[in-house]
C-alpha cells in the first residue's frame, strides 16, 4: 500500500524551496515573539519599529516618565521616610494611584494586543500561530493582573486611612511630646467608648520617637478633672462618688450625654479629661482599641514572640479550647496573645497591666515594615476592625515616621499603681512628679537609673509582686523587664 509521495531530496528544487519557506516562517515567529517581548521591556517600542510610531512614541514616553518617577519615589522614600508615609496615608494621592495603575494595566494589554497584530499572525503557520497566541496571552495577564493587583491593595488601603482616620483637626506636640491616650475593651460595632478594661498613655518624643507609656489603673478614684472642663464643673472636688472609679467615667458621661453636646464620643471625651486632671498632660488624640480586633491583627502578623514566665491560662476549664501557655519564650497566635494580656488566674490588675505592656513591646519591636508589607491586606482588615481613633488622616504619616523610630529605642514604663501609687486616694502633686521624672529620664542621653533592684518573683507571670511591684510597669527599658 503506498503510504504519499516521496519527500523531496534536499537538493532538488522542491526542497530548496520548502527549506526558505521553513526559515522564513521561523523568522517571522521570532519577530513576533520579539515584538511581544519589546512590548513588555518597554512598552511602546514594538509600534516605534513596526507599527504606529506616533503611538510608540506617546507609549514610551509615558513608560519613561513613570520609570523616573517611580525611581525617584523610591530613592527618596528610602532617604526620607516622611515622604513614603505621606504617599501611604494621603486618600488623595493613594486614588491618584489606584487610577494610574488601572489605566496603566489596560494601556500595557492593549499595547500586547497590538504587538500580536503588528507580528501578521496569519502569516504564522499554525502550531507558531499558537504558541505567540499563547505567549501573548499569558504576558498580557500577567501584566494586567499584576497592575490591577497593585490597584487593588492600594485601594485597601485608602479605604483603611478613610475608615479608620477622620478629617479632624491637628494638634501641636505639647513641650515637644506627642501624648496619645490607648483605651483597651471589648467594645464591639456601635459600642466604641464603653467602659475601658485599660488605659494607657504613649507620650512620644516628637523628634526621636522615644517612648514612655504611662499606665492608669481603671480602679483609681477621688482624682480631680481639669479647671474649666464639663467634669470639673460636674465634680469640682473631684469623681469621689461611691463606687466611682477611673473606668466609671466612660459609662458616667454616656449616661450624660446632655453635658456634651458637640461630642461625639462623650465618654472618651470625658475620660480623656480624667487622665489630663491625673496626670497634668495634654492629650492629643486617643485612641480605642478593640480587644477582640486586636487578636486579628496578631494572627495577621503571624503571631507574637513573647516570654512566658508561669503557665497562663487560654480560657475557663469548662471550655473546650482550654489549655495553659507554658512558661518560655513562645510564639504565640491571637487567641492566646490576647489571654496572655488579659489572663486573671493568680493575677491581679497591675500584673495584668505589666504583661499587657509586654505585648505592646513585643508588636512594636517584631512587626518590621517587611512584615507589614508582606501581610497588608490582612492587617488593614484587622487594624480597621481593631481601632477607633481621633487622630487625623494626615497626621498618620508624622506617627508612622514616629513609630519607625521608636522602634530603635528603648521602652519607658511608668504604671500609677501600687505600691508607689495609693489608687483609692492618689497624691496627685505626687503622681504628676512621677510623670515629669519618667519623661525626663526617657529625654535623658541615657536613663537614670533608679537603683532598685530588679525584682525575682513572678506574680501571675508578670516579674514582681504587688509588694516590690512589677518591673515591666516601672522600667527605663521594657524589653528587658518583659
Amino acid at each position: 500500500m503506498p503510504l504519499g509521495p516521496p519527500a523531496p531530496s534536499p537538493g532538488s528544487l522542491e526542497g530548496r524551496i520548502r527549506s526558505a519557506a521553513d526559515r522564513a516562517a521561523r523568522v517571522r515567529f521570532r519577530r513576533a515573539i520579539a515584538l511581544m517581548v519589546m512590548t513588555l521591556v518597554v512598552p511602546g517600542s514594538a509600534q516605534l519599529v513596526a507599527g504606529n510610531r506616533q503611538v510608540g512614541r506617546i507609549a514610551l514616553r509615558i513608560w519613561l516618565v513613570l520609570v523616573v518617577g517611580t525611581l525617584l519615589s523610591l530613592v527618596t522614600g528610602a532617604v526620607w521616610h516622611s515622604f513614603a508615609f505621606w504617599v501611604v496615608s494621603d486618600t488623595l494621592v493613594l486614588g491618584l494611584l489606584r487610577a494610574a495603575l488601572m489605566l496603566l494595566a489596560i494601556g500595557w494589554a492593549v499595547l500586547f494586543m497590538d504587538a500580536w497584530r503588528i507580528g501578521q499572525p496569519l502569516t504564522l503557520a499554525q502550531h507558531h500561530r499558537r504558541a505567540v497566541v499563547g505567549v501573548n496571552g499569558l504576558l498580557s495577564l500577567t501584566v494586567a493582573g499584576t497592575l490591577l493587583f497593585g490597584a487593588h491593595l492600594v485601594g485597601v488601603q485608602r479605604d483603611f486611612i478613610q475608615a479608620m482616620f477622620g478629617d479632624g483637626e491637628a494638634t501641636s506636640a505639647a513641650a515637644g511630646r506627642y501624648n496619645v491616650l490607648l483605651l483597651g475593651g471589648d467594645s464591639g460595632a456601635g459600642r466604641w467608648g464603653l467602659r475601658p478594661d485599660s488605659m494607657t498613655i504613649a507620650s512620644i518624643d516628637e523628634d526621636t520617637g522615644k517612648t514612655v507609656l504611662i499606665g492608669l489603673p481603671r480602679n483609681m478614684a477621688n482624682f480631680p478633672f481639669p479647671k474649666g472642663s464639663v467634669m470639673h464643673e460636674q465634680f469640682p472636688d473631684g469623681f469621689n462618688c461611691e463606687g466611682c472609679y477611673l473606668n466609671g467615667v466612660s459609662t458616667w458621661a454616656q449616661d450624660n450625654p446632655e453635658l456634651f453636646p458637640k461630642s461625639d464620643n462623650p465618654g472618651v471625651d470625658a475620660t480623656v479629661m480624667a487622665i489630663e486632671g491625673i496626670t497634668g498632660l495634654k492629650i492629643n488624640y486617643w485612641a480605642m482599641v478593640n480587644l477582640q480586633g486586636f487578636r486579628d491583627l496578631v494572627d495577621a502578623v503571624g503571631g507574637v514572640t513573647l516570654n512566658v514566665r508561669q503557665p497562663i491560662p487560654v480560657g475557663l476549664p469548662h471550655e473546650s479550647y482550654f489549655h495553659y501557655i507554658e512558661p518560655g519564650v513562645r510564639k504565640l497566635n491571637g487567641h492566646d496573645t490576647l489571654w496572655f494580656a488579659r489572663a486573671r488566674e493568680g493575677s491581679d490588675d497591675y500584673s495584668r497591666m505589666a504583661r499587657q505592656k509586654c505585648v505592646m513591646n513585643a508588636m512594636l519591636e517584631q512587626v518590621s515594615p517587611q512584615v507589614a508589607l508582606r501581610n497588608f491586606e490582612k492587617i488593614a482588615e484587622a487594624s480597621s476592625a481593631m481601632i477607633s481613633t481621633s487622630i487625623p488622616s494626615s497626621e498618620v504619616g508624622r506617627f508612622l515616621d514616629l513609630a519607625l523610630k521608636a522602634r530603635g529605642e528603648n521602652i519607658s514604663t511608668l504604671s500609677l499603681v501600687p505600691p508607689l501609687v495609693v489608687t483609692a486616694d492618689p497624691d496627685v502633686k505626687k503622681v504628676r512628679s512621677l510623670v515629669a521624672g519618667a519623661i525626663d529620664r526617657s529625654e535623658g542621653d541615657a536613663a537614670a537609673k533608679t537603683g532598685k533592684k530588679k525584682p525575682q518573683s513572678v506574680t501571675g507571670g508578670s516579674l514582681g509582686s504587688l509588694n516590690e511591684g512589677y518591673a515591666a510597669n516601672q522600667s527605663d527599658d521594657l524589653g528587658s523587664a518583659c
